[in-house]
């Protein structure tokens, strides 16, 4: 009984910590929302770009920490990170210093790695189980557009989203990717960031025919930079299946 009581009182204690962490970041004016998933509460904090901060279970996971965005050493050490691809965007040496311990894990693409070592590698289809959480890498690249010399910015094969499942909830992050097969034909998502910002990744009219081909329940467009958001909600204005919504993420 005692070192049951004991636990409580940790438990406790954590919650009022991550409390105060969330609270002082909702003062930076970091939105954050709260889903309700068969295994406890996620939430979702909105840093930026294509920066988010989910925490689980009392785990605190980063997608793509920019140190641009936010002071990293101010905010709780990460658990878990997932960095989508190399471009320094999303992969930030100096942000991933500030919230990386002995303890991190890190789940990251094989270009990745040669920047950042001791992390998982997924690769383009790979399905693993990383602190129990469910994750399944999906190619993220580009049809259409090109750099000047005529490659497109992200080739396949370089980049992966995530389809990540939190109890009973699936959530996707898409990483730099334009509406491929592989991203339409996605099922069973609960919550999808798509990218909406040129020339890199997609328009809104992209992330529009992208979203109606698998339907997620909730759709954050991300990642959007001058993109007015608005055009997408103009868009999916008959997808009454989709609830859209706009989070600060230029």
């Amino acid at each position: 009984m005692e070192k049951r009581g004991v636990m409580k009182s940790i438990l406790f204690a954590i919650s009022i910590i991550l409390s105060f962490v969330f609270s002082a970041m909702a003062q930076d004016g970091f939105e954050t929302d709260v889903i309700k998933t068969s295994g406890g509460e996620l939430s979702i904090t909105f840093i930026g770009h294509g920066s988010l901060l989910l925490n689980y279970q009392n785990n605190n996971i980063y997608i793509d920490p920019y140190g641009k965005l936010a002071d990293y050493s101010a905010l709780p050490k990460a658990d878990l990170i997932f960095l989508t691809h190399h471009h320094p965007d999303h992969l930030d040496q100096t942000a991933l210093s500030q919230i990386r311990n002995i303890k991190t894990e890190v789940v990251l693409t094989e270009i990745c790695a040669q920047q950042v070592k001791d992390g998982i590698v997924m690769k383009n289809g790979d399905v693993k189980t990383v602190m129990g959480i469910g994750v399944e890498a999906v190619p993220a690249y580009n049809l259409v557009y090109k750099r000047d010399n005529g490659q497109v910015f992200h080739p396949r094969g370089e980049g992966n989203g995530y389809v990540l499942s939190f109890g009973d909830k699936r959530l996707y992050v898409a990483g730099d990717t334009e509406n491929t097969p592989e991203v339409k034909a996605l099922k069973n998502i609960d919550y999808a960031f798509l990218p909406m910002n040129l020339p890199y990744t997609m328009t809104p009219e992209m992330v529009a025919d992208t979203a109606s081909g698998f339907s997620p329940k909730v759709l954050y467009p991300y990642h959007y930079g001058d993109t007015d958001p608005a055009k997408l909600v103009a868009l999916l204005a008959d997808h009454k299946e989709i609830e859209l919504r706009i989070r600060k993420m230029k």
